[in-house]
Formats: C-alpha cells, sequence, structure tokens
C-alpha cells in the first residue's frame, strides 16, 4: 500500500475489523438478547447495511454508510435514550448494546461489545 492509499474504515475501526466484529456477533448462540440486537443493528447500520440507525432510526446522509460525525451523534442519542431509560426504570439492553457498539466504532474506548 501506498501513502496516497487509505483503509476503508467504518468511525476509526478498519472495515476488515468491523466486518470480524460483525460475523462474531453473528455467531453468538441464540436466542439474541436486546443487548446483541443493539450491537448487530450498529454494526449493521455503521457498515451500511441497514437503513434505519439503530436508535434515532436516521438514514445515513449521502453514502450508504454514516460518516464519523453521524456515527458520534447517533452515540450520543443512545447515551441519552440509555439515561432516560436507567431513570425510568425500563429496559434498556438493546440501548446499552447499540451504545457499546457505537462508542467502539467512534473511537471511545477499545472493548469490542
Amino acid at each position: 500500500m501506498t501513502s496516497d492509499e487509505t483503509i476503508p474504515a467504518v468511525g476509526v475501526r478498519p472495515l476488515d475489523e468491523v466486518f470480524a466484529a460483525i460475523d462474531t456477533a453473528n455467531r453468538r448462540p441464540r436466542p439474541w438478547t436486546g443487548f446483541e440486537h443493539g450491537v448487530l443493528g450498529a454494526y449493521r447500520w455503521a457498515a451500511g447495511a441497514q437503513v434505519a440507525a439503530p436508535v434515532t432510526a436516521t438514514a445515513a446522509v449521502g453514502t450508504a454508510e454514516p460518516c464519523r460525525a453521524q456515527l458520534l451523534a447517533e452515540c450520543q442519542a443512545a447515551a441519552v435514550r440509555l439515561r432516560r431509560a436507567l431513570a425510568q426504570g425500563t429496559d434498556h439492553a438493546y440501548v446499552l448494546g447499540a451504545h457499546q457498539a457505537l462508542a467502539w466504532l467512534c473511537g471511545l474506548h477499545e472493548d469490542c461489545p
């Protein structure tokens, strides 16, 4: 690879690393929990395989997959929804999974959910 070539990425993660995370999540034993559905929804949206964002249900703007700014905005929306669910005592597994996956894609932590 020359210095002029770029490695395709989703957020800050190389595309092949994201596809490996999707594959790993897909191989988890079923039935999947809400957390796992949230993780997969975030990965699929980020990779352009799903139109609606996992939390806000918005579509990526301009391309098949969201840019880093859209990923960060969706991560922030997930954090807000998570705080609200915790405060209300409602089920938060799905939004927690989406938030963890989005935060990983954005480089906010190194632990791939």
